[in-house]
């Protein structure tokens, strides 16, 4: 690391405890400055994985670092960027799921589409061959691009095979089958960021709270045996499973606290 570096790592951290106890626009946006190589680099692995522009992964990325220094706590003694990618990757996948959602054909274009495949069959029966796109929107007495138009949104909505052959490596095909990422591994991803983040938020919570949701729900031990473990009483334990309940609710799902409240 050169001296460079160094000076811009403390003067991060500077940035980040006097963000914490004071809170501004402008020392967020500098803190975004400084950290927007976290963004870059998740960005950078994400763009191997799918179809989008690199510019708007970055973009995305950039709403979850907001959100992770806007709930970072210096005091915790957590590095910013571990407790940070989580939030940068959670909203790049939040992103891409959106994306990845089911096309909506209107609904005339549906049934213009149904009536155009209707009559290719009988004219095929008839005349032994397909008709051309200008010939079907003829008979459908609608204009040719919007014919095409309602058979490109048709077609699009429809799900391609796995087995279809996307691309070629050293002239052996490539299906779409093989570009897709297992399905078991991709879930153990998940479970890893849902981890991280969990974990990244437990960080910010008081010593007390964070041992009673440690003892009660990842230990699994009764109240009262918790309670003699942290050194307070079961009420008081019960307060802090409240406390750190509703903390970790607010930093992991704000939309979902803001609504609560």
């Amino acid at each position: 690391m050169t001296a460079t570096q160094i000076d811009l790592s403390s003067y991060g951290i500077e940035l980040l405890i006097s963000y914490y106890n004071n809170p501004s626009v402008s020392k967020r946006n500098k803190l975004v400055q400084i950290h927007a190589g976290l963004v870059r680099k998740v960005a950078h692995r994400f763009r191997h994985q799918c179809a989008e522009p690199y510019e708007d992964l970055v973009q995305i990325g950039y709403l979850g670092l907001i959100r992770a220094i806007e709930r970072f706590n210096p005091n915790q003694g957590c590095a910013f960027s571990s407790f940070a990618i989580p939030y940068i990757r959670g909203e790049m996948l939040h992103f891409l799921r959106d994306k990845s959602s089911v096309v909506k054909v209107p609904r005339r274009w549906q049934e213009l589409y149904s009536d155009g495949e209707k009559f290719q069959k009988e004219y095929t029966t008839k005349f032994g061959r397909s008709a051309s796109d200008a010939e079907i929107a003829k008979a459908l007495d609608v204009p040719l691009q919007e014919w095409q138009q309602s058979k490109l949104a048709a077609q699009n909505r429809q799900p391609l095979s796995l087995d279809a052959t996307v691309g070629n490596q050293v002239d052996v095909p490539i299906s779409l089958g093989d570009t897709l990422a297992d399905a078991h591994y991709q879930n153990l991803q998940y479970l890893e960021e849902d981890r991280q983040q969990l974990q990244g938020a437990m960080s910010q919570l008081e010593e007390k709270t964070r041992a009673a949701i440690e003892c009660v729900f990842l230990r699994e031990l009764p109240r009262k045996e918790a309670a003699k473990t942290i050194g307070v009483s079961p009420m008081t334990v019960s307060r802090h499973l409240q406390k750190g309940l509703d903390q970790l609710v607010s930093m992991l799902h704000p939309q979902t606290a803001g609504l609560a409240s």
